[in-house]
């Protein structure tokens, strides 16, 4: 009988863990702002809000490659893709012709139009990236002053998807590079960013002749990885150097976001599956875990295995790469652990 009971809870938690539902769901799209007028019905607003909020989520989740295999989707299916969507009250908006949507994608549907298209998403865990952009000029290397990318580089972050951290002033960094200036490329990152070991980093040098950018480098370690760069932006239709310099960080804010982007790809047609045992401590320790693997938007879902007095062999689907999932289940105070072949779980 004791059994018997401890059977039943196991499918009633788990039977519910196959529509993952997330505090923090990356397929949500909230503060989409919409004008409407003398013409504009509920229904007529609502589209808009669900095509513009399309846009977005595919601006935060997809490269620039595969959004073009979804540049013909017609919106009739991009309807279809929708959970739910809800009018944003703004108690502080003072403007009477704007509305704010939130429009919620549903996990499932997306899928499955990846899967048959073939696309790629990325979703990213670490969204922070320190970065030191230096100017170069007249044979002359501007770090902190008279460095118009470091002093404004921050200073437009509407709609920007990652957290760019540039370092305060240093000394060190100054001895650096004056030991280093005619060979700035061949400074290690981790010599930029000594107090920041394990995170995501980024140089920036841009040489300026005849008062323009010439020439544009970035080396970055994403996740452990060096990926270097060379970018060209040609100087064509604009009122100032200052657009111009404008241009060039908005240009360079892109192609970060890529590379990160590319380094936490997702392909639903390639699902892995962890076996695991979940050793009990504690009654609850079932309900607990589902109730934070439900946060864990890479994992698909649960399969019961075996069960027995001591432990729970449960069997994991889940997406992406097993470090990102370990990660994961760390932010939610789950460890995962190898104890010789096999796997265990442990509610902290």
């Amino acid at each position: 009988m004791k059994y018997f009971k401890l059977f039943i809870a196991i499918l009633i938690v788990f039977s519910k863990t196959g529509n993952i539902l997330c505090e923090e769901n990356i397929f949500d799209v909230n503060n989409i702002e919409i004008t409407k007028n003398l013409k504009s019905n509920n229904e007529k607003l609502a589209n808009r809000a669900i095509k513009k909020g399309f846009e977005k989520l595919k601006e935060k989740i997809l490269t620039n490659s595969e959004r073009d295999k979804l540049s013909n989707l017609k919106f009739a299916d991009v309807k279809k893709l929708v959970s739910y969507y809800q009018i944003k009250t703004d108690e502080k908006s003072t403007q009477e012709n704007q509305v704010i949507f939130n429009v919620s994608f549903d996990r499932e549907k997306l899928h499955r139009l990846f899967y048959e298209r073939r696309v790629l998403y990325s979703e990213i865990i670490n969204k922070e990236i320190y970065i030191l952009p230096i100017l170069k000029k007249d044979n002359k290397n501007y770090v902190y002053n008279e460095n118009f990318f470091y002093e404004n580089w921050n200073k437009n972050n509407e709609g920007q998807l990652i957290e760019f951290i540039l370092p305060l002033e240093n000394i060190e960094i100054i001895q650096i590079i004056n030991s280093n200036k005619d060979n700035l490329l061949d400074i290690s990152l981790s010599d930029f960013f000594r107090e920041y070991p394990n995170k995501n980093l980024a140089f920036v040098l841009i040489e300026q002749e005849n008062s323009k950018p010439e020439k544009i480098f970035l080396k970055t370690k994403i996740q452990g990885k060096n990926i270097n760069k060379n970018i060209n932006i040609k100087d064509q239709s604009f009122n100032s150097k200052k657009n111009f310099y404008e241009k060039v960080i908005a240009q360079l804010k892109t192609d970060i976001t890529n590379i990160i982007k590319t380094e936490n790809l997702i392909d639903v047609r390639t699902p892995s599956f962890l076996n695991t045992k979940l050793y009990f401590s504690k009654n609850n320790d079932l309900y607990e875990l589902n109730k934070r693997l439900n946060k864990i938007e890479l994992i698909e879902n649960i399969f019961v295995q075996e069960f027995n007095n001591e432990f729970t062999m449960l069997k994991i689907k889940y997406l992406g790469e097993l470090e990102k999932i370990i990660d994961k289940l760390n932010k939610e105070k789950i460890q995962l652990k190898l104890v010789g072949e096999d796997w265990s779980l442990k509610i902290i």
